[in-house]
């Protein structure tokens, strides 16, 4: 590493898994070695004009490679410039930053919801790969289907879709019920709206939740404030109830946040 945390990473592989959704596996020895289910790290764009990191989630980890995989999906310059990138080229990259899910939440005989809506399901491919127990993979999309393969190698898996093209027609409390399921845990991760509405049902049914949450962020260890979330608890550091998502989080129980 060149310093702490950063880390000169090569691209070992690029390719197209959907509109505008490119999966990347890039050479880390360093992060891959301390990376865990649900943490992210932060890509530099070589464009120096553009002096933030992008923050992208974790989606497999491969020790023996030490290399880490990344499904991100092409939103504005920075994410464009990636997807740009030829295998052997290199790309500075900072982690793995985030506190990542509890995975040792799950005891013998438990079940789990692992759920993912959009650009949120990449990070429960890791997360299925790593966790004991029952699992039920629930994932919702707009339309078009990624990673879906991946995670049918860990367990049941369970699709919603807006235009009901494939699996349940409506989001991913519609499968729920539509399948009659039940967990006694649930890991999430995904637009706030269905982590809203994923608190709220995990609250009626007495369910530990855990959501992994989605922010723009800035600096990515929890110095500039950018990316807070309100939290019931006063912060330390901003003496306020807020939450860093990218330091305190993105991993969050529930119930410790105001959605």
């Amino acid at each position: 590493m060149s310093e702490k945390g950063k880390e000169l990473g090569k691209i070992l592989s690029q390719e197209v898994i959907g509109t505008e959704i490119y999966s990347m596996w890039i050479e880390l020895p360093q992060i891959s070695a301390h990376a865990k289910p649900g943490q992210f790290v932060s890509l530099f764009c070589t464009d120096k004009s553009r002096l933030l990191p992008r923050p992208i989630s974790i989606c497999e980890i491969e020790r023996e490679k030490h290399a880490l995989r990344l499904v991100y999906r092409v939103v504005g310059k920075g994410t464009k410039e990636f997807s740009k990138m030829n295998v052997g080229e290199t790309l500075e990259v900072m982690g793995p930053l985030g506190n990542g899910f509890p995975i040792e939440r799950m005891e013998e005989g438990k079940k789990a919801f692992l759920i993912g809506g959009g650009i949120g399901i990449p990070p429960m491919v890791e997360l299925a790969k790593q966790l004991k127990g029952e699992k039920q993979m629930i994932v919702g999309y707009r339309d078009e289907l990624f990673l879906t393969e991946e995670l049918k190698k860990a367990g049941k898996v369970f699709i919603a879709t807006e235009d009901g093209s494939t699996g349940v027609k409506g989001n991913v409390l519609d499968v729920i019920a539509h399948h009659q399921l039940d967990a006694d845990v649930i890991y999430a991760c995904g637009p706030t709206p269905m982590l809203r509405a994923l608190k709220k049902y995990a609250e009626e049914k007495n369910i530990e939740c855990w959501i992994s949450m989605e922010e723009k962020m800035a600096c990515g260890i929890g110095a500039c404030l950018a990316c807070v979330c309100q939290s019931k608890e006063i912060d330390g550091h901003s003496h306020v109830h807020n939450k860093r998502i990218c330091k305190d989080g993105p991993v969050f129980l529930a119930t410790e946040v105001e959605l």
